[in-house]
């Protein structure tokens, strides 16, 4: 270690003791002072321990504080000591830390005795930056099983590397009594390791132990409590014997069963009114996982993350996960445990239990005990619950592995509220997203801030949830936005708050252009480019819906070159939960109305009545909005194939389609694709009409309907790609953009960024944000800056 004799004249003696205590003669060094501005991710993750560690083995003086902004340090000693002092700061800090901005200003000497950490200070500026919420450690979990230990068992065990962070936080600097931790008074113990620079949980905001900390109480749905001295055991029993149990977790509620009790999920289906969206689920470890899903080395690492997220995987077959799980889905959404309570749960030995957020459908996850037992009583038979409150729900983040890359479905908890990193700084902005998927985001300089899963805005619930979430951002983040941006649909409740919002500088962005800007912000793009926007629904500059575009574009602007034919859309938005009505209408656009004497599934399968009526809609546009949505035609398309008629939750249809679809490795070497006619006028319009005429003949043929469904998505493939190189020969633009929903589909996406390149075209995709409308805040701020500034 180094020593430090005491300064002489401006001078230091450096020693340093060897191995066996031998101690050589050291140089002398000039003395000096440095104070260190650090911004980002440094509160909250044992960024103060490590300073005053390495300030100690640098043998320097000083001190180190939280403020708003960040961390402020201040030390003294020998120059070169301070040297290698600030070199490590940058290239050793905590694996949880995240340093965005350093800076060295030479200080002014002081009568420091040693080095400390001071109580934090509150200041004007508030640009600190928030961890996410992070899966317990290794070190906490060793604890946790150690029958010698005073935390084990306890099921709330943290330390600065591990633990709730956002969901707990009220308001920064990130201290204990800005958080839910404020009502639990720490024990000698934990105050003691709480004060103690060496130990691991020092200055741990959430640091308790069973004597001092929360606790759990399990109860029945009547609200009674049991006799349980231990209730996480009991509560194993529980879910053996098939009941259905609601565990409080970091950021919600999840209704949790036996994932191979075929009754007790097809229970909890019944009681959720959640008829075939995929239940998520929880393993102990990766071995538990391999019992009924395929692992790769790139699965696994996202599985094990700090950021323990749900990652789709491969099903494997036979498996022992009950049928109802993920009816008619060749993927599972799995997740390791991230809390300790989860930890002790599954050392009950289930192969793996079902997590699935605890909400009644289209309404946000359940947070706080009473409103648990208000919403839940009716699904679940008992109930898990502690007493620290949930701040600010956080639904799990959902993963996958897709085209080379990590691939976001929902960013959400272990990702938020960190920021991205934009190319350009910009004036503070609130972009309030769109009406399903919702996120918000709030810009500060080259920050940008998007929230977690808001989820779908249809009802009151969600909201008041989505006005919660911008308050808490604006609040701890000190940003005041001057502009809001918001979705060109007037119906929508994100645009409604924002018209609402008489104060500031609005600025509407339609909806495709807003998903081709956030993928552009993603990966550092300006300028023109190819925009291609896939989705299901998107109010167009013309009034109608959009959905499958070809857009040139930049931040500011955007033209529209060229989409898919309009077609009607028989009821609205009763054709997304029933695509039998989207089938009929593109039967009409292809056949006329000589299409009821096909021999198709579709009109074996429906009501004549019904059909006859959706007809007359089409046919007359009553109550049918004109769409060239591409999420629409994949519904259609299902339907008229017999896949899929009706639609329990959003995309089903479409990803029935693509499950059916025969194996796309080769995706530029079809034997035969459909035909596609081009209308052009000031727009190119793709024609439905001969895809699906090519569809019907292929199935009067007898084809199977997998492959009809490879034809199809290689079509698309095909027809956008050639598109895209006309557009090319005309603008000379190489750099094509990816973006909306329908780019979950793993064949479009693959089939198109290898049809793509191979013309030699520079294609950029998602990685840190989701596709879908989950990532469009992003793309509506940086827009709405863009206009802004050409205004």
């Amino acid at each position: 270690m180094w020593t430090v004799a005491a300064p002489k004249e401006g001078f230091i003696r450096l020693m340093r003791n060897n191995a066996n205590g031998e101690v050589f003669s050291g140089c002398t060094a000039h003395f000096s002072a440095s104070q260190i501005e650090i911004s980002g991710i440094v509160q909250g993750v044992g960024f103060r321990p490590f300073v005053y560690q390495l300030a100690r083995r640098y043998q320097l003086k000083g001190q180190v504080a939280n403020t708003s902004a960040g961390v402020r340090i201040h030390v003294e000693g020998a120059q070169n000591h301070i040297d290698q002092f600030f070199s490590d700061l940058k290239s050793k800090a905590p694996p949880l830390a995240q340093l965005t901005r350093i800076s060295r200003l030479p200080g002014q000497t002081g009568d420091f005795s040693d080095f400390s950490i001071s109580p934090s200070e509150n200041g004007t500026l508030r640009s600190t930056l928030i961890s996410p919420d992070i899966g317990v450690c290794e070190d906490c979990r060793a604890e946790m099983y150690d029958p010698q230990d005073r935390r084990h068992g306890y099921a709330f065990i943290n330390c600065t590397n591990c633990g709730p962070r956002y969901t707990i936080i009220d308001d920064i600097p990130y201290d204990r009594p800005n958080t839910s931790m404020k009502p639990f008074a720490m024990c000698e113990d934990c105050q003691a390791e709480y004060d103690d620079p060496g130990n691991r949980r020092f200055h741990a905001q959430p640091n308790a132990c069973p004597v001092c900390g929360p606790k759990l109480q399990l109860l029945n749905n009547q609200r009674d409590e049991l006799d349980a001295s231990d209730p996480v055991q009991q509560t194993i029993e529980l879910l053996k014997n098939g009941n259905i149990v609601a565990i409080k977790g970091l950021g919600g509620f999840h209704l949790a069963v036996d994932a191979e009790n075929r009754e007790a999920v097809a229970r909890l289906r019944q009681r959720k009114h959640r008829a075939e969206k995929p239940f998520a689920l929880m393993s102990r470890d990766t071995a538990a996982v391999r019992r009924y899903a395929q692992l790769n080395p790139d699965e696994k690492a996202l599985l094990t993350s700090p950021q323990r997220p749900i990652v789709l995987l491969k099903k494997r077959a036979p498996s022992p996960i009950a049928d109802m799980v993920a009816p008619e889905n060749l993927y599972f959404g799995v997740m390791l445990p991230y809390t300790p309570l989860h930890y002790l749960l599954l050392a009950g030995d289930f192969t793996a239990l079902v997590m699935t957020s605890a909400n009644l459908s289209e309404e946000p996850i359940v947070i706080a005990n009473e409103d648990a037992f208000e919403g839940l009583s009716g699904i679940a038979d008992f109930f898990l619950n502690h007493n620290r409150d949930i701040l600010l729900r956080s639904d799990d983040s959902i993963l996958r592995h897709l085209a080379g890359a990590t691939r976001f479905v929902r960013r959400s908890r272990g990702y938020v509220p960190a920021p991205l990193f934009l190319k350009r700084k910009l004036p503070p902005i609130l972009a309030c997203g769109a009406e399903l998927k919702n996120t918000v985001c709030l810009t500060r300089d080259n920050q940008a801030f998007l929230s977690q899963h808001i989820g779908d805005l249809e009802n009151n619930q969600a909201y008041e949830f989505f006005k919660q979430t911008i308050s808490h951002v604006k609040r701890i983040l000190d940003i005041e936005p001057a502009v809001i941006a918001y979705d060109m649909h007037p119906g929508y409740l994100s645009s409604r708050y924002a018209l609402a919002q008489t104060d500031k500088t609005l600025v509407p962005v339609q909806h495709h252009h807003a998903h081709i800007v956030s993928c552009m912000a993603e990966n550092g793009l300006d300028g023109d480019l190819i925009g291609l926007a896939f989705d299901g629904t998107g109010y167009g500059t013309d009034g109608r819906i959009w959905g499958g575009e070809l857009l040139i574009a930049s931040p500011a602007a955007f033209i529209r070159p060229a989409h898919l034919s309009y077609v009607p859309m028989p009821g609205g938005e009763a054709a997304i939960r029933e695509p039998w009505r989207m089938g009929i209408s593109y039967l009409i656009a292809a056949f006329g109305e000589a299409f009821e004497s096909l021999d198709l599934p579709l009109l074996k399968a429906i009501d004549p009545e019904k059909v006859r009526v959706v007809r007359d809609m089409a046919l007359k546009g009553i109550n049918a909005p004109l769409t060239s949505s591409l999420g629409r035609l994949f519904d259609g398309v299902a339907a008229i194939l017999g896949v899929r008629h009706h639609a329990t939750f959003e995309g089903q249809a479409a990803m029935a389609l693509e499950t059916i679809a025969a194996d796309c490795t080769n995706y530029l070497k079809a034997s035969r694709l459909y035909d596609c006619e081009l209308f052009t006028s000031d727009v190119c319009e793709i024609s439905v009409a001969s895809i699906i005429s090519g569809i019907v003949r292929d199935w009067q043929n007898g084809l199977s309907p997998a492959d009809i469904s490879t034809r199809f998505h290689l079509s698309l493939i095909q027809i956008y790609s050639k598109l895209c190189d006309l557009i090319r020969y005309e603008t000379g633009l190489n750099r094509v953009v990816l973006s909306g929903g329908a780019f979950q589909n793993a064949i479009l996406l693959k089939g198109l960024m290898e049809g793509l390149r191979r013309k030699g075209f520079r294609v950029y995709t998602h990685r840190r944000l989701p596709p879908n409308d989950g990532g469009i805040s992003l793309g509506q701020a940086l827009a709405a800056a863009a206009m802004s500034d050409a205004i």
